[in-house]
């Protein structure tokens, strides 16, 4: 069986469902969402806590909330969700094979979108020794068994990690009647907003353990305990708990762009992007957490308003004045984008001088320290291209915004920029 499709949007996320909303109203032809999971909205669909949709809807709502609004939107503009279906390869340059209840097909489409965003390590990825006793969860997995499974999952729970995504496991364990005894960091401080840490230890009576590594996982059957490390000197201790979260340290979920041959950025493991968001394959291009581990489910969605104007360009349907011209094909040759310390990557890792910003006219760093006022400078072959003052930290476990102006003169030809401190 095989079909045809004007634009084919892989992941019902929020980057996916914003795309396919802005999409669907403004192409000829079907604009068709495929996800694996059988409800559309992707992660927020089970995060039972408010936060969404600041940035994109103007609201402060739920994630289940968020995720109904974001499939209504791409159902009212016409696009079709196709759920408890995964794409499972390429066929040819713009074809897929597509596996669900009804069988195998093949489906080819005008343009693709990845969107199938990024997921947490499990312990095993981490390195982490010890027992293998049930009680071991990412967040995803909690979050899945209390809100949609509605497990009783256990009563004394050790957090690693201090991410924002953290609180949300925290706050996950809470509506479960979990006590989380312990949030264990090997960051000498927290990792998110102060507006959240503070608040959330004094609510929740949360202790948080800084400048410390969970070293083993202690249980016959049933976690009974963690023995957690301090980096500084060595001494251990061991936590009595029946439950260990791991939180954060995220990857792309990026098999498809993989198996697509399509280039990987070496720092993010995501696929190399431009500020259009266009990939190195023709006609495929991401956008979300897929690029970039890991940033809020609104910035995500306003990836997806992004890359929609980018495939109308690309399509040839873009309104005159929507797109800088010449987005989608360029004839001037991307400059490479390279990260500096305290930075482990940067996104758009790619510019293509005078071609398109990144969404929101924002260059993406993941920082490895604390700097509480930065300075930063783009270099290009040794030479100063742009500086920067921002009045906003960098810190370990969040994405950093920086302009970017700082690479828009970045000279055709040249070698790679490289951002780092001024």
């Amino acid at each position: 069986m095989s079909a045809k499709v004007t634009v084919a949007v892989i992941g019902a996320g929020p980057a996916g469902l914003r795309a396919a909303s802005e999409l669907a109203p403004k192409v000829d032809g079907p604009v068709v969402v495929f996800d694996r999971e059988a409800t559309a909205g992707g992660v927020p669909r089970h995060c039972h806590h408010p936060g969404y949709g600041m940035r994109d809807l103007h609201r402060f709502i739920s994630g289940p909330a968020y995720a109904h609004r974001l499939v209504a939107a791409a159902q009212r503009a016409g696009a079709q969700i196709r759920t408890s279906t995964m794409v499972t390869g390429w066929d040819g340059e713009r074809g897929l094979f597509v596996t669900s209840p009804g069988g195998r097909e093949q489906v080819s489409a005008d343009a693709i979108i990845i969107a199938t965003g990024a997921r947490e390590r499990p312990r095993a990825a981490r390195w982490i020794p010890g027992d293998r006793p049930a009680g071991v969860f990412t967040t995803g997995e909690l979050q899945q068994a209390v809100h949609l499974e509605h497990q009783k999952v256990g009563g004394r729970a050790v957090v690693v990690g201090s991410e924002l995504v953290s609180w949300s496991a925290v706050l996950t364990l809470r509506s479960a009647k979990v006590k989380t005894v312990a949030m264990v960091t090997e960051s000498p401080r927290p990792e998110a907003y102060a507006a959240f840490t503070y608040p959330g230890k004094l609510l929740f009576s949360t202790p948080l353990v800084k400048g410390s590594r969970v070293v083993r996982v202690i249980g016959r059957g049933r976690v009974s305990g963690v023995e957690i490390e301090r980096v500084a000197t060595g001494q251990r201790r061991v936590i009595a708990c029946d439950m260990v979260v791991f939180t954060g340290d995220w990857i792309p979920d990026h098999e498809l762009v993989r198996l697509g041959g399509i280039e990987l950025d070496p720092a993010t493991l995501g696929p190399r992007v431009d500020g259009s968001l266009a990939t190195s394959r023709p006609a495929v291009f991401a956008a979300g957490n897929v690029i970039h581990p890991v940033d809020t489910a609104d910035v995500a969605a306003l990836d997806g308003a992004h890359v929609a104007r980018t495939v109308l360009e690309y399509l040839g349907r873009a309104p005159a004045g929507q797109v800088p011209a010449g987005v989608v094909p360029v004839d001037v040759a991307a400059v490479g984008v390279v990260a500096d310390a305290p930075f482990k990557w940067v996104t758009p890792s790619l510019v293509r001088p005078g071609g398109p910003a990144a969404p929101r006219e924002r260059l993406l760093l993941w920082p490895e320290q604390h700097v509480t006022r930065p300075a930063l400078v783009a270099k290009q072959d040794g030479q100063v291209i742009g500086k920067a003052k921002v009045a906003w930290p960098a810190a370990p476990g969040r994405v950093f915004r920086a302009p970017w102006g700082l690479v828009a003169d970045a000279r055709p030809g040249g070698g790679e920029v490289h951002i780092g401190l001024n």
